[in-house]
């Protein structure tokens, strides 16, 4: 028998197998879509702060220019 070639009366835990893999990848997916979401959920906030922060820097420096 070779490498590729599976010996007979074993195609349920062939099947088994491949099901098991194909959960695994399903699952792997949905904790990587579900990761990037919540990353780019961190990176809009951080993103958000930052604007906040340079308006207010910004007319704080206007304020004193004009006055």
């Amino acid at each position: 028998m070779g490498m590729n070639e599976l010996p007979t009366g074993s195609t349920g835990s062939t099947s088994s197998s491949i099901a098991r893999t194909v959960l695994a990848v399903l699952v792997l997916a949905v904790a990587a879509w579900v990761l990037l979401h919540v990353i780019i959920g961190i990176v809009t906030f951080l993103a958000g702060i930052l604007v906040v922060v340079v308006a207010v820097v910004a007319v704080i420096w206007a304020l004193r220019v004009i006055l």
